[in-house]
């Protein structure tokens, strides 16, 4: 009964969901450097206009229906000063979302170190991660195996993950992600 809307892309289940009963809540968080493209990539899955970005200040929620599950998604701003309150948004999470810059290898030491930290934190024991290899319509662009290698992904045994290359302006890989998701968290929830 839930495949039935699974053909359509992701915008055009973004109108509310009915109330059926059957719709998942997922609580997601997207997290990432600032400039990584976390709020470029909310906005396509939310399909709002994307030429108007300012960098996010505090963070923004954004709740996307799809596949009859209802994302709860926390774009938490990347800037250094409000780090450190991520970890305040991270309890009952069921999915991290990790957005990077695929483009800009001088902070790729700095991405890996900030997502390491977030692996270990306590209230996200377990939970799956899906990275994001952003930006790779940029011609400097690392391709995604270059950088799960970089951020030591096999390393991470205690959960599933998945990196998927993406390009958030032109939404390219974005809807692979979502299928990821789809498939291996919104089932295991049912």
């Amino acid at each position: 009964e839930g495949e039935k809307g699974s053909h359509r892309g992701l915008l055009s289940v973004l109108q509310k969901l009915k109330g059926t009963t059957e719709s998942v809540e997922l609580r997601i968080v997207l997290l990432g450097l600032d400039n990584a493209g976390k709020t470029t990539l909310l906005k396509s899955l939310a399909s709002e206009d994307i030429n108007t970005i300012t960098p996010t200040q505090g963070f923004n929620i954004k709740s996307v229906a799809s596949h009859g599950m209802k994302l709860n998604v926390w774009d938490i701003g990347g800037q250094r000063k409000i780090r450190p309150f991520w970890k305040k948004y991270l309890e009952n999470t069921d999915l991290l979302i990790y957005v990077i810059d695929s483009a800009d290898k001088k902070r790729f030491e700095e991405t890996g170190l900030e997502l390491e930290e977030l692996i270990d934190e306590e209230n996200l024991k377990g939970v799956p991660v899906l990275i994001f290899a952003n930006k790779q319509d940029l011609a400097t662009a690392s391709p995604a195996s270059e950088i799960a290698e970089g951020l030591n992904l096999h390393t991470y045994r205690d959960r599933q993950w998945q990196i998927q290359a993406c390009s958030a302006v032109s939404g390219e890989g974005v809807q692979d992600g979502m299928n990821w998701i789809c498939n291996n968290i919104v089932n295991k929830k049912k």
